[in-house]
């Protein structure tokens, strides 16, 4: 737990202070930009708590959709920053508090995943934590990539408080 929340709070705090113009830039026009990055995120989100909900109320089948597809079936790009970033920050939170009120014995309770076959609650925690891993050096070189481009305007967080820089006056 205390990986996924820190991979999660580090990850999540990349993205503010940023504006709509290196939210949006992409290194290649195959590579996700910053805003379709917070996006994916919140489908991963959105998807694992499907998933946690599915195996407590003892359904069959866990729920599955490829999150990898999604920016390229939606229009990520046009949707507002600030929105994305709530609405993930809100998913990640959900997820959380389910973990925490987790008991012991609750972390092997498992699912079918339909091309996986079974899978834990602990197993879909350890994967969030990973997948957040992966994405925070994935945002990282893009945001080195965007300042070596020229192109980063990044501000430095006024209030000190890492994952709370995005306002709406921001947009």
């Amino acid at each position: 737990m205390k990986a996924l929340h820190e991979a999660g709070e580090q990850l999540l705090s990349e993205f503010y202070g940023l504006s709509e113009e290196e939210l949006c830039w992409r290194a290649t026009p195959e590579d996700l930009s910053l805003k379709e990055t917070v996006a994916h995120l919140r489908d991963a989100q959105e998807l694992a708590l499907a998933q946690l909900h599915a195996i407590f109320e003892r359904k069959r089948r866990l729920p599955h959709w490829d999150i990898d597809l999604l920016p390229a079936e939606r229009d990520y790009q046009s949707e507002e920053a600030y929105d994305l970033l709530r609405s993930c920050e809100h998913l990640r939170t959900e997820v959380s508090y389910f973990f925490w009120g987790l008991d012991s014995g609750d972390w092997d309770l498992e699912g079918e995943h339909p091309f996986r076959g079974r899978i834990t609650v602990g197993q879909i925690a350890k994967e969030l934590a990973d997948h957040d891993l992966g994405h925070l050096w994935q945002v990282r070189q893009l945001k080195a990539r965007l300042e070596n481009a020229g192109l980063s305007q990044s501000r430095p967080d006024p209030d000190g408080r890492a994952g709370r820089r995005a306002r709406r006056s921001d947009r």
